[in-house]
């Protein structure tokens, strides 16, 4: 027979005793939840299910009006009771989404709020921590900086020497936070000053939550980071750059966050080489630290090098590609930290062949390939984007490095991942591999890559149907007849004309330039768009005729002026469908991309008309004529000093082919 001890410690009962009428039961019920909770998701999920955050937020509103209608704040009962049943509700939040749900529905948030009115410090302190873990979570409610009232208390909040409580405004700034006008009025309202005390005075904890806020101000927006700088640049921020070298992990990496936020948002701000520099160092270094910090510096990392040459070289000099590498060999490593080093190692090698040479040097490689395997879908779309920028280079895709078994077999898996994100991460990958490498294609063809590619550009997800057709565009780019053949025969001219039609532009522009390089090359490719009684002919010039977008027009032009490189037939149909659907009411769409601000859309115009008007073809008078009577030439005679050079040459190719016919 179970022993009393064991029934006392059963969740059941320890429900039941939160119902208990005497103030001493009811403390040690609560005390006890919060002990078997905290840290434990599956604890928090059990009790979830038996409606203890309902239970204990009936607690909390009871004891607080109870507080209120009898003024008794003194008892000490009444107050182990709030400082309980808060930091009970505060555990269920802790790091739980699910938590943060429950709670919020029960309605214990406003209960937390009357909290910080209490005249006991210890009650203040569990209702501002409990709300700092609801803060923590995107489920939290969305704060109105722009109200007076709430930006009054915000500021009391941030006023308060208790830790919990400043902390929780800073908590509440970083949560709620997203648009210009709210970070202006946070910084009118003087909250930037106030956060910048808590970095020159304040406690570990308070200088954390500061740098979060001020991050989370200054993101993206140059005039509150000029305003803080103020009249004395550089002053503001010599306190966030000294809490850069703090003997804290975390206070270093939040640093180094607060100063890639300004740096990103006003380059003019922080340019000295050795700030950069000893943000790459602090941050290769944080990759050290065995805990949370370590997972978050690669992240951070990342955000610093993206899209910037300078400091790419300045890591590489760190030798930041041999330290990534190294973090990789150590093997077992969490998720998040694997998933995040593979991204940075992405950002080193997005633009530099120094980077990506040092990177093949290291046979870094070898493990990028394995993580496509791994059983975390993030670090696996991670491994895809990592290949996507090594693969940039064409000096390492003329060497063969990429298209090997080793790595197109699992990337083509990845193809039917279950994650959306995943598919796309390797359609990404697998775009850069099978371009311009003809001899090679077979090995993607017999690991079943196109076949895979043909489906995947029947998806329901658009992003997965754009980059499928983006991968096809790539893999028939120079290809031969045979394999071009081969794709076709997949795809079917009737699925080619509905993804023309599709109701997602990017997928349209995908399909055209599919279409545009099929058809390049031998004259019986051009075939193609006659199959089926000339669906995807029709296609183009329906698209081409009512859409708004240059990218979408640059590639339907494209494939045109492909088709009109072919025979008489041929430039016959592609003049019918210039002209196919105007009338009276209707300028020729050919008019509205010569005078399109787009460069490559004239030009793509242009080589259209010149393949249609080459003295070489007999029809050649017949569709001058045509595009006379549309205006089209009187159009190219306005375009012979067009600022684009290309488009120049090309319009003086169609005015002197139109003289070699006698039309002035």
């Amino acid at each position: 027979m179970p022993s009393a001890t064991v029934n006392k410690h059963r969740p059941s009962e320890l429900l039941s005793r939160l119902a208990s009428a005497d103030p001493e039961v009811k403390v040690r019920a609560l005390r006890e939840l919060k002990n078997q909770i905290i840290g434990n998701r599956t604890k928090k999920l059990s009790f979830l299910k038996l409606g203890a955050v309902p239970s204990v937020a009936c607690i909390l509103a009871d004891s607080i009006d109870e507080v209120t209608e009898n003024n008794n704040c003194d008892n000490s009962n009444t107050n182990n009771i709030l400082v309980q049943s808060a930091a009970a509700l505060g555990s269920f939040a802790c790091g739980f989404d699910a938590g943060v749900q429950a709670v919020l529905d029960a309605g214990a948030f406003p209960s937390l709020l009357r909290l910080l009115a209490n005249p006991n410090e210890k009650v203040v302190d569990a209702g501002a921590r409990a709300l700092r873990m609801i803060y923590q979570s995107k489920l939290a409610p969305k704060y109105d900086f722009l109200q007076q009232k709430n930006m009054e208390f915000l500021i009391s909040l941030l006023s308060c020497e208790k830790e919990n409580v400043s902390g929780l405004g800073a908590s509440i700034i970083t949560h709620s936070c997203a648009t210009n006008l709210e970070q202006k009025a946070l910084f009118d309202a003087g909250i930037l000053r106030k956060l910048d005390s808590l970095l020159e005075g304040g406690s570990l904890s308070q200088r954390d939550a500061s740098l979060e806020s001020l991050a989370t101000i200054f993101r993206n927006n140059p005039e509150v980071i000029s305003k803080f700088a103020g009249p004395e640049i550089g002053r503001p921020f010599s306190s966030i750059i000294d809490l850069a070298k703090d003997r804290h992990p975390r206070t270093r990496l939040l640093a180094c966050m607060c100063l890639i936020v300004i740096r990103n948002a006003s380059p003019h701000f922080l340019q000295d080489i050795g700030i950069k520099t000893k943000i790459i160092h602090i941050l290769l270094e944080l990759l050290d630290d065995p805990g949370q910090v370590g997972d978050e510096a690669p992240f951070a990392f990342s955000i610093l090098i993206a899209q910037k040459e300078d400091i790419q070289k300045l890591a590489l000099e760190a030798n930041a590609i041999d330290k990534l590498h190294h973090h990789l060999q150590k093997g077992s490593l969490h998720p998040r930290r694997f998933e995040g080093i593979l991204l940075a190692l992405a950002d080193m090698c997005s633009k530099l062949e120094s980077c990506r040479s040092r990177f093949l040097s290291l046979q870094v490689l070898n493990l990028v390939a394995d993580a496509l395997t791994d059983y975390n879908s993030g670090v696996r779309t991670a491994a895809c984007v990592c290949l996507k920028s090594v693969t940039r280079s064409i000096k390492n895709l003329s060497a063969g490095y990429f298209m090997n078994e080793i790595i197109v077999i699992p990337l083509v898996q990845l193809f039917l991942d279950p994650s959306s994100s995943v598919q796309v991460a390797a359609l990404g990958a697998v775009s850069n591999i099978v371009v311009d490498f003809t001899t090679r294609k077979s090995v993607f063809v017999q690991c079943g890559g196109m076949n895979q590619l043909v489906q995947l550009a029947k998806s329901m997800e658009s992003s997965v149907r754009s980059n499928a057709l983006w991968a096809l565009k790539n893999f028939v780019f120079q290809a031969d007849n045979r394999l071009k053949e081969g794709v076709f025969s997949e795809l079917t001219a009737s699925l080619l004309s509905n993804l023309i039609c599709d109701p997602e532009p990017s997928v349209q522009e995908q399909a055209l330039a599919l279409v545009r390089n099929l058809v390049d090359g031998c004259i019986n490719l051009i075939e193609f768009v006659f199959a089926e009684g000339g669906l995807i002919l029709e296609a183009i010039g329906r698209q081409l005729q009512c859409s708004s977008k240059a990218e979408i027009g640059i590639q339907g032009m494209y494939a045109l002026c492909n088709v009109a490189s072919g025979n008489e037939f041929h430039k016959e149909a592609v003049i019918q469908q210039l002209f196919t659907q105007m009338d009276d009411k209707n300028q020729s769409f050919v008019i509205k991309f010569l005078q399109s601000n787009d460069s490559q859309l004239r030009i793509a115009t242009v080589w259209t008309i010149v393949n249609l008007t080459c003295p070489s073809s007999h029809g050649a008078p017949g569709r001058l004529e045509k595009l006379h009577n549309a205006g089209i030439t009187s159009q190219l005679k306005n375009m012979v000093n067009d600022p684009c050079v290309d488009v120049k040459l090309r319009v003086r190719t169609v005015l002197g082919q139109s003289m070699a016919f006698g039309d002035n």
